[in-house]
């Protein structure tokens, strides 16, 4: 192997495990800053900085990850009916959700308007996901589809969220409760987690 792709191999893994740093740390304290996370990565400041020239690249780098992952989640789900759908949705995103649940607070700061923006494609799929469950009676219609969708996904992560010891909650709970406020009966909601932890 050469120097020179040991050496990208290495930087690979310094940006990564700076990224995975800051996603804990930023999970914890959403103001924490570039010297935290240096600190926290075991590296120095000016190596944050060379991978990320300001807070706000760090964050946005953040963000597509998490938008690659929640975006490959939702084209993946291949349930016909728009709650199983939705059920599948929210059990194979449940691992990655302790992990982007910070970008829920970060997105009403001052980073709000880029996450925002960049989330967009999975704001459209989960709109889309729940305009086709309100098309066919599956889910409620008293608010709009796009406003539905964001509020039964905050869901996922507020359940996420109160959850970060893997306490009694878990990917059951959160798909149980946003499949209700989906408009979703309870005994469906159940019928679909099935034996889910």
């Amino acid at each position: 192997m050469s120097a020179e792709s040991s050496r990208a191999r290495s930087t690979k893994e310094t940006r990564d495990r700076i990224l995975d740093v800051a996603l804990d740390l930023l999970g914890d304290d959403p103001d924490a800053g570039m010297g935290d996370i240096a600190a926290a990565a075991g590296v120095v400041r000016r190596t944050v900085y060379g991978h990320f020239p300001s807070r706000l690249d760090l964050v946005r780098t953040l963000t597509e990850r998490a938008v690659t992952e929640m975006t490959a989640v939702l084209t993946g789900a291949d349930a016909a009916d728009a709650d199983a759908a939705w059920s599948e949705f929210v059990a194979r995103v449940w691992p990655v959700a302790h992990r982007y649940r910070v970008l829920l607070a970060l997105r009403r700061g001052e980073y709000g308007e880029a996450i925002h923006g960049l989330l967009g494609p999975v704001d459209e799929l989960l709109a889309d996901l729940v305009e086709r469950g309100q098309d066919s009676d599956v889910f409620a219609r008293h608010l709009p589809a796009g406003m539905l969708s964001q509020l039964a996904y905050g869901v996922v992560f507020a359940v996420a969220d109160h959850d970060l010891s893997n306490g009694p909650l878990g990917a059951r709970a959160a798909t149980i409760t946003s499949l209700l406020l989906l408009g979703v009966p309870e005994a469906r909601a159940i019928a679909l987690v099935g034996d889910q932890p």
